[in-house]
């Protein structure tokens, strides 16, 4: 692993430290691409307009008028934690606005596929709605929404998927990365997408005069926040400044106890405090009990838990998400001890992996192939496509594929240049550039594997493939304390603005083996003794290291002491 230390901007970092930040976060943030000190303010105020973003006003009007005249609207959802969420935010703000007749669909993996296909346009249809709104899908939907359009639905894609070169024919798209739209921040999760939709209908509601006299209160629409945060957090989209505002104002009320009762239930069963939440705990607690609904069961069970007025029912619903995911966890524990043997078969011959990895055993679940994918890839440095089987009654000679990217491969750019070179290879596909899914017959998996890796074979030279940690340099052991731990983890760091990781020479003065398989390690960095731990790795060290860490926080009976988590040692040291 090469380690590559972030250039600091001196004279941007001072500027930020005058504004007020602390020295090393104006440090952090300058090496990250903050340049002025408006974007360290989280505050609403500074939020971009929706007045940016291409079809939100077409969109207002017809939401409006739906309302008005006390429409059927039906949302269809995706089947992940943004598609839960941007289906929560949708049923809950429209409600808010004065919506009297508003259902949901959201699609079964297995027996539907992804996205508004011909027969969740029937099923809309059956319900006798006459606007069909999708959230966090619906770019891919071609057939679906014609099928829609020809039964006499209206129908508004909200979605923020990259677009193929053509769109389907809905009466409204929203979407930040369409063609022609302008909006700033083209990292939009979906749920961000249908959040600023509903900002701009409470404004033209407001200009129709919907909430004077006795029609409707004008809600406010900041309780809806932390739903944002943890659908932006969970899909993660790049968290540009636009984005880190949306998440630090959800936590900011989630940290109040101010969220749906589902979400204070999940964090319930997880043993979770609100008042300690930071970023990370929405990726990496509530967004996988969230999924694991859509992975494996059904994720109506997952919305019906965030927009729940029932504490009781919430608290069900909780528990059963819980036990979902824990069964998920054997699950993906088991294909990833498969994928890992499928893939030092693949090594047995070569000095080094190929350049993109494809794997896939008869036993797989297509629930849990993306995560599978997403370690593999963090393993290897490689893109990386798992398939499963369909699972689908009839379709069992079909493959799902999820594919997880590195840095300089954009995933749904090549699935589409290999579409084009193999016109039969590939039956569906759609994604993003860290992540896409794709669907083929069985008797193509060869086919793609080569396709895969002759297209990362021209794009992705030696430099690309091998594996970097960005770092922030060495830390003072003035800053190695708990306060300066906290102050990290209140921050909102993720995808495209990533944790702080440092680097510094250290003392170990002890090391043993826990749980089989961590190293666990007290350390001296100068005068000061820290605790440390490395998971996944059983290797002793040097009793000098220079390791590369993150800051981290250990609480024991309301004591809290400054902990290490270990992510590498210097190539020198390994």
């Amino acid at each position: 692993m090469k380690i590559i230390e972030r250039t600091i901007p001196a004279d941007v970092a001072k500027r930020l430290e005058a504004s007020g930040a602390h020295p090393l976060l104006a440090q952090l943030y300058a090496s990250r691409g903050v340049v002025h000190s408006d974007e360290l303010d989280m505050s609403l105020k500074f939020l971009l307009a929706p007045s940016g973003l291409s079809g939100v006003q077409a969109a207002a009007q017809r939401l409006a008028q739906c309302i008005r005249d006390d429409e059927h609207l039906c949302i269809v959802a995706d089947y992940d934690c943004d598609g839960a969420t941007a289906c929560a935010v949708a049923y809950l703000g429209l409600q808010s606005l004065g919506a009297k007749n508003v259902s949901f669909i959201v699609p079964d993996r297995v027996n539907d596929g992804y996205g508004l296909t011909p027969l969740i346009a029937q099923r809309v249809h059956a319900l006798g709605a006459k606007v069909l709104m999708t959230v966090d899908n619906g770019m891919a939907s071609f057939t679906g929404v014609q099928v829609a359009k020809e039964l006499g639905l209206e129908v508004i894609i909200t979605d923020h998927h990259l677009p193929a070169s053509t769109t389907p024919v809905a009466d409204v798209i929203v979407n930040p990365n369409q063609r022609g739209c302008n909006f700033a921040s083209k990292n939009l999760a979906g749920v961000g997408v249908m959040f600023y939709v509903l900002v701009a209908l409470r404004a033209h509601l407001r200009q129709l005069g919907h909430f004077e006299g006795a029609l409707s209160r004008e809600p406010k629409l900041d309780t809806l926040l932390p739903l944002v945060a943890l659908g932006t957090v969970a899909d993660v989209v790049v968290l540009d400044t636009n984005n880190r505002r949306l998440v630090e104002q959800g936590l900011v009320r989630m940290r109040q106890g101010l969220m749906p009762l589902g979400m204070k239930a999940l964090l319930a069963v997880a043993g979770k405090d609100p008042s300690t939440l930071c970023a990370q705990d929405l990726g990496f607690v509530l967004g996988p009990r969230i999924n694991a609904a859509g992975r494996l069961s059904d994720m109506s069970q997952g919305i019906e838990c965030l927009i729940t007025q029932d504490a009781q029912k919430a608290q069900s619903l909780a528990q059963t998400l819980e036990d979902i995911n824990q069964s998920r966890k054997g699950i993906e524990v088991d294909m990833k001890e498969q994928a890992l043997e499928l893939a030092l078969s693949m090594l047995d011959d070569a000095d080094s992996p190929p350049p993109a990895l494809c794997l896939f055993d008869p036993d797989f679940h297509e629930g849990v192939v993306g995560l599978v994918a997403s370690r593999m890839k963090e393993l290897y440095h490689r893109p990386t496509f798992v398939f499963a089987q369909s699972q689908s009654l009839g379709k069992e000679h079909l493959l799902k594929g999820s594919g997880r990217s590195i840095s300089g491969f954009h995933l749904r750019d090549a699935l589409d240049v290999m579409s084009k070179q193999y016109p039969e290879l590939i039956l569906q596909f759609g994604g993003h550039a860290m992540a896409a899914g794709c669907t083929i017959e069985e008797d193509q998996l060869a086919t793609f594997e080569l396709a895969l890796q002759e297209v990362a074979a021209r794009q992705l030279d030696a430099q690309a493939l091998q594996m970097e940690l960005l770092c922030d340099g060495s830390l003072g052991p003035e800053h190695c304390t708990a306060a300066v731990a906290e102050l990290l983890k209140s921050a909102v760091w993720g995808q495209g603005f990533l944790t702080p990781v440092f680097v510094n020479d250290f003392t170990v003065l002890s090391q043993k083996i826990v749980a089989q398989k961590h190293l666990s390690l007290l350390l001296k960095l100068g005068t000061v003794e820290i605790s440390g731990i490395w998971f996944g790795r059983t290797d002793a060290l040097s009793r000098q290291a220079r390791l590369a860490y993150r800051l981290d926080i250990d609480e024991w009976r309301g004591q809290k002491k400054l902990k290490i988590m270990v992510q590498a040692l210097s190539p020198n040291e390994a």
